[in-house]
């Protein structure tokens, strides 16, 4: 028995031969989209449009009261934003306005403790202490089968880089 897929607009039902090309739109940001991005499947004329009906915008983050502490998130055509500098022009001000750094990323917050059992065994580069050696000797079928549930490669006693690692005894 064999499968067959046919790949539909979802803009239009249209069915795409074999030889059609389906493009493929994500949809990052729509006041109906509720779970985070999908993506669509449209065929090449559906979409030849879409760059004609792009509209200039500005996406702007207001930082105040109102927000809680979080900010605000908004979106207005350029031109209204451009209107909005009545000093000097908004691209000279964008030119020499102040640069805005992401946040630092806190690496101590994703180091991982491999020294317990649900971590221990898991591949890493660091050094394995002798408290996750301990664990993964003494629970090696326990650890095992969280590496294989995780698609993760397993460890073998008697393969000599494993038993070096985690202190197996080599037999000779």
């Amino acid at each position: 028995m064999g499968k067959k897929t046919i790949h539909v607009s979802d803009f239009s039902g249209t069915v795409l031969g074999a030889d059609d090309e389906a493009v493929r739109i994500v949809v990052l940001e729509h006041p109906d989209l509720v779970a985070g991005p999908v993506q669509l499947d449209a065929t090449p004329m559906e979409v030849e449009s879409i760059d004609d009906a792009a509209l200039d915008v500005a996406v702007v983050e207001i930082h105040d009261r109102h927000g809680h502490g979080e900010p605000r998130r908004v979106v207005l055509t350029a031109s209204e934003f451009d209107a909005m500098a009545t000093d000097v022009p908004m691209a000279q001000l964008l030119k020499t306005a102040e640069r805005v750094r992401p946040p630092k990323t806190r690496r101590s917050a994703e180091k991982v403790d491999y020294g317990t059992i649900e971590h221990a065994g898991r591949p890493h580069r660091g050094r394995v202490t002798e408290e996750e050696a301990r664990l993964v000797r003494e629970r090696l079928d326990e650890v095992n089968k969280r590496l294989a549930d995780a698609g993760l490669r397993q460890i073998d006693p008697v393969d000599p880089e494993h038993a070096a690692r985690y202190g197996f005894p080599v037999e000779p």
